[in-house]
């Protein structure tokens, strides 16, 4: 298969799509909810949109600022990344994208746990 992973999750238009339903999702669970309250949502939804173009192989460079920086001091936990990594996984169900795409997405946002996740000893 010559297609890219970003083709495969329908290009830019797709990926928007996915990056959509996922948000509403985030949004509406009250386990996370909270660390977007005050926050430019369509901002993030372009950030999080150009972030997953890039690690699928698209022809979109992620600009924003590295995932260590721009999670930095929100105190995110492991449990609260899974919740959301779920919300990404069903988001991508929701589009009918192949389980194989679903994975190497999933594993793509796994690569960057560290840098998401706060450390025991920043959470104190």
């Amino acid at each position: 298969m010559s297609d890219t992973l970003y083709e495969r999750l329908g290009g830019e238009d797709g990926i928007k799509a996915v990056v959509d339903e996922f948000y509403d999702r985030v949004v509406a669970d009250e386990r996370v909810a909270y660390y977007f309250e005050d926050m430019d949502m369509q901002q993030q939804r372009a950030h999080q949109a150009q972030f997953i173009s890039s690690v699928a192989g698209g022809p979109v460079e992620y600009t924003g600022d590295d995932m260590k920086t721009a999670h930095e001091g929100l105190g995110i936990t492991l449990p609260e990344f899974k919740v959301i990594a779920t919300h990404l996984g069903d988001a991508l169900a929701e589009f009918d994208v192949d389980e194989d795409d679903r994975k190497a997405v999933l594993e793509a946002v796994a690569s960057y746990q560290d840098d998401i996740v706060a450390t025991a000893e920043a959470a104190d």
